[in-house]
């Protein structure tokens, strides 16, 4: 077995691009998940209080 190769020739231009906005989306999404488990959070804290 070869080793791992990362060069995609003449696709390249759209591969990358592709990857780039792929990890940016995943990215965008956990810290919205992140940023709702914590308002979450803090409501319950909230609510408890009460």
């Amino acid at each position: 077995m070869t080793g791992l190769t990362l060069d995609m020739g003449q696709y390249a231009a759209f591969v990358w691009p592709a990857w780039g906005a792929s990890l940016l989306g995943l990215a965008f999404v956990v810290v919205r998940t992140l940023m709702a488990a914590r308002r979450w959070s803090r409501a319950l804290k909230d609510e408890a209080k009460r």
